[in-house]
């Protein structure tokens, strides 16, 4: 499994002609309800084996595919790298073989459409998080959930603790909760899960209400929301740039266990107005809906190598200047990449509900998802 990058004049037959594969089958695992692909583009082809273009080398090769140049190398012990011709077959080897558990948030719709995208996604879950019961002062629920079907569909019990912006005073506090919950959930043989929010130090104070260590001792797992670093009250810019995310992780093995540790990714990014000012229009959107609205205005998708973020630039039909920042097959796969080299328990989402056609189709290429 490999990526391509639409360049000037590709067409979708033109790539499914390039490396054999029908232009359907691009369609359905890349999610392209329409077929005037922009450049820039990340195209996910699901082979095994890549048909060498002009100007290939096995090291480029190696980069589409995510894959180590080594392993490329013994996967292909027969060729010569310095022969290369265009046409030729190179096998992609299998990275699969990591098995992590997976962790994603699911928001409650209907019992059909619950039951619905849970059977859909069971092949590639560990656990599923149903959102959301939100609690008074007083600690009392103070919503309504109709959350039964989808709980009925699940497989596996437990509790998911998402408490934002607690204060630095309250840290202890937090910990001692969540400590006597999780002697509550072991004697019944449930999971205990939270989700807490990226710190890449100690001196955030926004964030001293989160003490990793503490909470990593009491927890089974420990989902990081490594995102939203450019948010709606922001400027426009990466949601998880790759370095910030690295940075993230390397904090948090210094205090949790690496095999308790779930690094969540975003299924969305977002549009900001330009030019921008403080309170200008933003929205959220989801990873599918960008790359629609990229293919819609024929707008060139730019990709940064620093954050491993794709991101474009758009007029819509008022004239007015967008800017969209989100994640695609190649920030993704750089996600995974560093779930595998720092040894995670896994990879989760933000949420089911917003979609991303080629997600799964990434997720085993890099993991053999843990079934409970």
């Amino acid at each position: 499994m490999f990526i391509h990058t639409v360049q000037h004049g590709d067409s979708l037959y033109s790539i499914s002609n390039s490396f054999n594969i029908p232009v359907e089958q691009l369609r359905s695992v890349n999610g392209l309800e329409v077929t005037t692909i922009v450049p820039g583009q990340a195209i996910l082809i699901p082979l095994y084996q890549y048909t060498v273009l002009p100007g290939d080398t096995l090291s480029s090769i190696a980069r589409k595919a995510f894959v180590p140049l080594d392993q490329l190398r013994a996967a292909n012990p027969n060729v010569n790298p310095y022969l290369l011709q265009p046409g030729m077959q190179i096998t992609i080897p299998d990275i699969s073989k990591y098995v992590a558990s997976t962790l994603s948030f699911y928001v409650v719709r209907s019992p059909e459409l619950d039951k619905a995208l849970i059977n859909d996604f069971a092949p590639y879950s560990t656990y599923i998080s149903i959102f959301e019961y939100r609690f008074g002062m007083n600690g009392d629920i103070i919503n309504e959930l109709n959350d039964i079907p989808a709980i009925e569909v699940s497989w596996e019990s437990g509790v998911n603790i998402d408490f934002e912006q607690i204060r630095g005073a309250d840290r202890d506090l937090y910990i001692g909760f969540l400590r006597l919950l999780k002697e509550r959930l072991q004697s019944e043989g449930h999971v205990l899960t939270v989700a807490v929010p990226a710190k890449t130090g100690e001196d955030i104070s926004w964030l001293a209400g989160y003490d990793y260590g503490g909470i990593g001792s009491v927890v089974d797992y420990m989902f990081i929301m490594a995102y939203d670093w450019h948010y709606p009250g922001s400027e426009p810019g990466p949601v998880a740039p790759i370095n910030n995310v690295r940075s993230t992780i390397e904090f948090a093995i210094n205090k949790v266990p690496r095999k308790k540790i779930i690094l969540g990714v975003p299924l969305y990014g977002y549009d900001w107005s330009l030019p921008y000012e403080s309170g200008s229009e933003v929205s959220a959107i989801s990873n599918q809906d960008a790359i629609d609205t990229a293919m819609l205005y024929l707008s060139p998708i730019q990709y940064s190598e620093e954050v491993a973020t794709p991101f474009f630039r758009y007029q819509d039909d008022q004239g007015q200047v967008h800017e969209v920042w989100f994640e695609d097959v190649r920030s993704m796969s750089r996600k995974m990449q560093l779930v595998q080299e720092y040894g995670l328990q896994g990879i989760g989402a933000w949420q089911l509900t917003l979609g991303f056609t080629a997600g799964p189709w990434v997720l085993t290429k890099f993991f053999t998802v843990r079934k409970v």
